[in-house]
């Protein structure tokens, strides 16, 4: 039986993670979860994913919830706990695959085959790439990158007991502004392999 590899990314809005993350999981054959998490476990669990999505990627709202008996009333916490359990059942059914986000380093570093990345970009490229994907002004990328990574962070921080974009929290912390998105994925593919021999 092959080792399993659960690659962990985290990421700077516009830093081009999620691109990062799915050419990894092509050229190393494994699947891939980002967005695709909360509609997975929904399925899992026969609900309407549609009207959870609203509190995806949240921390907890501390004045609106509270936790009686370790079961909270939190709709963001709830669906928070809900994504972490299925990559947990992922990885602890032996599969090997890429997870963009969702504290992946932090609630799957139990697990031997693990490798965390962060991916960051230089703000100018970040811009850019904004810019493309989403019909901004320089302004408007920029605001943009500022309010996802804020909101990345409080997720992060609530839920992990690591911090966000911390160096010391991944195994290997990228600029992909230097390789590219394809040298990148190379480049990683390279460390991937020789840490699983």
């Amino acid at each position: 039986m092959e080792k399993q590899m659960i690659i962990a990314i985290g990421r700077e809005y516009g830093s081009g993670g999620h691109e990062i993350g799915q050419k990894l999981a092509e050229k190393l054959q494994i699947n891939f979860y980002d967005r695709n998490v909360l509609d997975r476990a929904a399925e899992e669990r026969a609900v309407d994913a549609s009207k959870l999505r609203k509190y995806e990627d949240k921390p907890r709202n501390l004045l609106l919830s509270r936790t009686v008996r370790g079961f909270s009333n939190s709709p963001e916490e709830n669906v928070a706990h809900m994504e972490f359990d299925f990559l947990k059942g992922k990885a602890e059914s032996g599969e090997s695959f890429v997870i963009v986000g969702r504290c992946g380093e932090d609630i799957l570093k139990e697990y031997e085959g693990l490798i965390s990345i962060f991916i960051l970009a230089d703000m100018n490229q970040k811009i850019e790439r904004i810019k493309q994907v989403r019909d901004l002004s320089d302004l408007g990328a920029e605001s943009a990158i500022y309010r996802h990574d804020k909101k990345r962070k409080a997720y992060h921080n609530y839920y992990c007991q690591t911090k966000w974009g911390d160096s010391r929290t991944y195994d290997l912390t990228v600029n992909a502004s230097r390789l590219g998105i394809d040298g990148t994925v190379e480049m990683l593919a390279e460390y991937i392999r020789f840490r699983m021999k």
